[in-house]
């Protein structure tokens, strides 16, 4: 990551949507493009969690007694502050240790084992409740979304990796720059999801297509997809290098995920 790139994303200001919130609240921090727009799957952070929070009766924006941070998807940790909560979120492995300035958090899950043992090495409590969030879309908007099967398969690449799609041959391309729900009815209307998107293989997964992990470029780090892996009861993730490779090796082995005890460790007692 660049010297640019760090100090941008330290300096940013916080989003406008929150501004207006003069009272104590919870504060969703996730991660949008400089460029402006929203990206698909840091953007389901917000997505998911108004929907737990709806399925208990409360809203994000409203009053509580205390106000509070939460991180709940993506590799954000690194935007972490001390006491902030943490539910699902995950390391980056491109950002430098250096990034990491808090020195305790209220931690409730997080993406994987490599993450955690990340936490325990800085001497922060984190329980071995594992998931992605998004793996939870099926359950929490049961009958919205449905697998379609008109595709052989589609491919979704990684925000950083869209050039390389949008030059090469490939058909049938998913832009993560799309909406949330656009994005997966997309994603759904494949037998197969070739991906360098990590949510684009963790929608994939939820609703059982096989997905296969293309290494487009060395942009992102292997960090956070190995600790997705290991999350869901695998071993380190085995990328294809092309879109023939990945047709070749088809879905990788199926996930092993215990969706309701990340669920019960959602913080409704923010709320509360």
């Amino acid at each position: 990551m660049s010297l640019l790139h760090k100090v941008f994303n330290r300096i940013r200001p916080e989003r406008k949507d929150r501004e207006y919130m003069t009272y104590n609240h919870i504060d969703l921090y996730f991660w949008s493009p400089p460029s402006g727009g929203l990206n698909f799957g840091d953007h389901l952070s917000k997505i998911i969690v108004n929907k737990v929070l709806a399925d208990h009766n409360y809203m994000l924006e409203e009053e509580v007694k205390q106000s509070r941070r939460l991180l709940a998807l993506g590799s954000v940790l690194h935007f972490a502050k001390d006491n902030d909560v943490i539910w699902g979120t995950g390391v980056n492995g491109k950002v430098d240790l250096s990034e990491h300035t808090y020195y305790q958090l209220d931690v409730r899950a997080v993406r994987g084992p490599l993450t955690r043992n990340f936490l325990l090495e800085r001497g922060i409590e984190a329980p071995a409740v594992y998931g992605d969030p998004a793996l939870l879309i099926p359950s929490l908007f049961p009958g919205r979304f449905k697998r379609t099967s008109k595709k052989d398969y589609v491919v979704v690449p990684n925000l950083h990796d869209m050039s390389i799609v949008q030059n090469s041959n490939a058909e049938n391309i998913v832009s993560p720059l799309s909406s949330w729900n656009r994005c997966i009815s997309d994603i759904l209307e494949a037998d197969f999801v070739i991906a360098s998107s990590l949510h684009g293989l963790i929608i994939a997964e939820a609703y059982g297509i096989p997905a296969r992990y293309l290494r487009l470029s060395e942009t992102e780090n292997l960090f956070k997809y190995n600790d997705y892996m290991m999350g869901t009861g695998r071993d380190e993730i085995e990328p294809a290098t092309s879109l023939a490779e990945a047709l070749k090796m088809g879905g990788m082995k199926a996930p092993l995920f215990d969706s309701q005890k990340l669920l019960n460790a959602f913080p409704t007692d923010l709320w509360d």
